[in-house]
């Protein structure tokens, strides 16, 4: 059985809520061993948080990659054009 699939108790929902402040080390210091010390007893929750660990760090990485210089052209004057189209016919 997958473990998402389970209903967690209220203690684990608190500690799901408060993930994300924990994986971008935004807590305190008593927040975060209270959530450490959750992962170590809890397995569904732990594989909870390194699946959105992963995830993260996938997105964070793809977010390196900028766009070809051409592209991004493109894109401004594109903004530029319907900029000027607002300006020009405010409805």
């Amino acid at each position: 059985m997958n473990p998402f699939d389970e209903p967690y108790d209220q203690h684990c929902s608190e500690i799901l809520q408060r993930m994300f402040f924990f994986i971008d080390n935004e807590l305190d210091r008593a927040d975060c061993a209270e959530i450490e010390q959750h992962l170590h007893d809890c397995g569904p929750c732990l594989e909870k948080y390194n699946l959105e660990r992963t995830v993260k760090a996938l997105v964070q990485r793809s977010c390196a990659e900028h766009a070809p210089e051409t592209l991004r052209d493109r894109v401004l004057l594109r903004i530029r054009q319907v900029q000027v189209d607002i300006h020009i016919d405010p409805a």
